[in-house]
């Protein structure tokens, strides 16, 4: 596949930036004269190439003749959710971008500390004319860029590229969008202009009078203060390379069987691409194309992953970037609040503990068994997904706990959590967002049900619990 890649890159050289992927968020919008490089902020998508960052920052440098730079700001915060996990993945698969920039003549540097208190002074220090960035609509990615904008002088672009997304988001849709069903018809019309093929990022031909610090990857991840019990899971390897390599194995085993088993977990038809998708290293546009062209084999899978992949994956951005309580239950619709408010005292037939549900102790053992798939694993199936937080409803004492601790265990133990798609997941289970109302019923309202019956006629619950459920349940 990375051969082919490599050709279809090649083939595409010439092929122009939609400039409708990007946004100024400064005033500025000339390369600051006299400088001394360009400078690309990387921070949500984690690959050289197929980002269209970084492509938009090479094109910009190349036109000013000025060396190119990458930079990523590191930052632990002090929290449950700093796991070994996600930062062994997140630093090796930044390893493998430095590897991949050297023979490029692109200079990487790894910042230590918040963007906002270290990104100004970098760009001062070594005089970069601009500083390009990617998108993300979560809270603190937000209030990074606000804080970067304010700090850097007022002459010098910040421009933003949506280099994950296949359609921007601020393109696909001005406003928050109610569901699936309002948003699909604007994105698959928009499909044709920005589902494309990428240009290669080549190697740069200007280069930089300074270089970047080496890093000692080892070191730096043996001095994080992380949660070295959140271990990394043996299935998932990080980096661009392994991603491309996971897509591959999905079009030739995986794919022919989504379209009709994706919702049974007992079988391997899902495409398992959510962790590198998560931390960028893989570009999902790069998933659609390539699943588009070589998946006619598959042909009743095609469309099934694409509504998947494209549509109801930027739909969570759209309600991410257009809904700022959207991790709370202030933040859903107001049928759903209404009624789960009404419900708010019904009597629970379980009551468990943010402990007691962490460490899979519940009466029901596939719950456990799929609790436990995701602390060991970091990634449980999708279809149980949904099961596993509407569960966490039923057996908390109010919406507002079950969600704090759907939201909690996701992003603490998913390799791919911390994400607009998780976030989603949790308040489509809990909250009804971009669902609808269904029959009434005790604790739930209106909120749709799930339950361990339904399960039972959708799939071999037994050989499920058989294989992840805990000993001891």
């Amino acid at each position: 596949l990375e051969d082919r890649l490599q050709q279809q890159r090649a083939d595409n050289k010439d092929m122009k930036f939609n400039e409708k992927r990007l946004r100024f968020i400064s005033e500025a919008r000339k390369v600051k004269q006299g400088s001394e490089g360009v400078l690309y902020w990387m921070w949500r998508d984690q690959r050289v190439q197929d980002n269209w960052a970084l492509i938009h920052a090479q094109r910009l440098a190349v036109e000013e003749s000025l060396p190119l730079h990458i930079c990523f700001c590191l930052t632990v915060p002090e929290s449950p959710l700093s796991t070994l996990r996600h930062y062994s993945f997140l630093l090796k698969g930044l390893e493998e971008v430095s590897k991949e920039c050297r023979p490029l003549d692109i200079q990487f540097h790894l910042l230590r500390g918040a963007p906002g208190e270290v990104l100004p002074g970098f760009v001062s220090d070594r005089g970069f004319g601009a500083v390009v960035t990617d998108f993300s609509p979560l809270r603190e990615a937000v209030q990074w860029l606000q804080d970067v904008r304010k700090a850097l002088p007022e002459d010098l672009p910040l421009i933003q590229v949506d280099a994950h997304n296949v359609v921007p988001c601020w393109v696909a849709s001005a406003k928050l969008e109610y569901a699936a069903r309002t948003i699909r018809g604007k994105i698959t019309k928009l499909l044709p202009e920005f589902l494309t093929d990428f240009p290669p990022v080549e190697k740069h031909p200007h280069t930089a009078a300074r270089t970047a610090k080496a890093v000692d990857w080892a070191e730096m991840l043996a001095s994080l203060p992380v949660d070295r019990t959140v271990g990394e899971p043996e299935w998932a390897e990080p980096g661009a390379q392994a991603g491309l390599a996971m897509l591959e194995s999905f079009m030739d085993e995986r794919l022919p069987l989504f379209g009709a088993q994706r919702n049974d977990p007992n079988v391997a038809a899902l495409s398992q691409l959510s962790p590198w998708i998560r931390f960028g290293q893989l570009s999902a546009q790069r998933a659609a194309l390539q699943v588009q062209r070589g998946g006619k084999s598959a042909g009743q899978s095609v469309g099934p992953f694409l509504e998947e992949l494209v549509v109801r994956r930027e739909l969570t951005d759209n309600f991410c970037f257009y809904n700022q309580q959207y991790d709370s239950v202030e933040g859903a619709y107001e049928w759903a609040q209404k009624t789960l408010k009404d419900h708010a005292k019904d009597k629970r037939p379980y009551l468990y503990t943010r402990e007691q549900l962490e460490n899979a102790k519940t009466h029901d053992k596939l719950w456990n068994a799929a609790q436990y798939q995701m602390t060991s694993e970091g990634k449980m199936h999708g279809f149980l997904r949904m099961y596993w937080a509407k569960k966490i409803l039923e057996w908390t004492p109010s919406p507002e706990e079950a969600l704090s601790i759907a939201l909690y265990l996701n992003d603490r133990y998913e390799l791919d959590g911390q994400d607009p798609n998780g976030v989603v997941g949790c308040m489509w289970s809990i909250c009804g967002v971009h669902d609808q109302g269904w029959a009434e019923r005790p604790v739930f309202g209106k909120i749709r049900y799930m339950n361990y019956k339904g399960c039972l006629r959708k799939f071999n619950v037994a050989q499920f619990e058989r294989k992840y459920c805990p000993k001891t349940a």
